[in-house]
């Protein structure tokens, strides 16, 4: 495939970071030409996409008309924006819903067949937590579009469950919902199979909006899962108070919004592939989880 057939052909945003990594790799893998807008080209990631056979086309979202080289004869157009709530973001909130929308405009400007929008599970109602929100307000823009638009929004990142600052290093996993509580959780690979199973759909998945997951677990199984995965005891607490924020998710994890209401059995059935906690922990997530684990201990030996 030499990636100038735009029947055959993705733009996909955000390549560089999680989800629109994934949304890159699961498109090649389904046959697929990808174009990736970057604005470093030179960059590491940007460099291992073109190795993986993505096209790599330079683009600054703050700057739209750099866009249109890569938009321009494309079939479909993945759209996941940067937000203030990742870690060293430089973009504030009104910036996430700029791009978003600017993104969505120019899409259906130069004749892009079919738009997927990747959200939050908190969309629909506003939380009162900016970077959330940011994604109503995008979604509401989208759906204006006279294009074929196909909203997911993805749980919770299990790959959130093996971060640095979650305290596995120290025995002990410390995240958002009590000990007892259910949240909902996905892969981020699975995110991006299961774009890549709309872009191949249009007919059955235009016009839809998708809350999509892999798992169900309580604090407490999360700790067995982990513990069991790692060899050792891991224990689980709720993560203690920590300011207006942390507290607003928490809350929104207690009333069900952030905890995710996606329906597991039929998701399973419309999508065989998805991951639970345990086989995404035998999979993508061993070596993560084996560098939560040992990583400290062996910087402080270095030191």
């Amino acid at each position: 495939m030499t990636g100038t057939d735009g029947s055959r052909t993705v733009v996909v945003l955000g390549a560089t970071g999680q989800q629109g990594g994934a949304v890159a790799a699961a498109l090649r893998a389904d046959g697929w030409s990808v174009r990736a807008v970057v604005r470093n080209p030179s960059g590491r990631r940007a460099r291992a996409l073109a190795a993986g056979g993505v096209d790599i086309v330079p683009g600054d979202l703050r700057e739209p008309e750099s866009l249109g080289a890569a938009f321009s004869g494309a079939h479909g157009v993945f759209s996941v924006q940067p937000n203030s709530g990742q870690a060293g973001a430089e973009v504030t909130d009104e910036d996430e819903v700029r791009f978003g929308t600017t993104v969505a405009d120019l899409a259906e400007r130069l004749g892009v067949a079919h738009f997927v929008q990747s959200s939050a599970v908190t969309a629909g109602a506003t939380t009162g937590v900016g970077h959330l929100d940011t994604k109503n307000r995008v979604e509401a823009h989208v759906r204006k579009l006279d294009t074929a638009v196909t909203v997911l929004r993805p749980a919770t990142f299990m790959e959130l469950l093996v971060a640095p600052e979650t305290g596995l290093d120290q025995g002990r996993l410390s995240f958002l919902m009590r000990p007892e509580q259910a949240m909902q959780f996905i892969a981020v690979r699975d995110i991006g199979r299961i774009a890549a199973t709309v872009f191949g759909a249009p007919g059955r998945y235009a016009g839809r909006t998708l809350e999509i997951a892999g798992d169900s677990l309580t604090g407490e199984a999360l700790a067995g899962h982990l513990t069991r995965a790692a060899g050792r005891p891991i224990g689980y607490r709720r993560l203690p108070a920590g300011g207006e924020v942390l507290d607003r998710l928490m809350a929104l994890v207690d009333d069900g919004r952030l905890a995710g209401n996606a329906d597991l059995d039929a998701l399973r059935a419309e999508f065989p592939f998805l991951l639970d906690f345990d086989r995404w922990l035998a999979g993508p997530g061993a070596g993560l989880l084996d560098e939560a684990l040992r990583a400290p201990q062996e910087g402080r030996a270095q030191r």
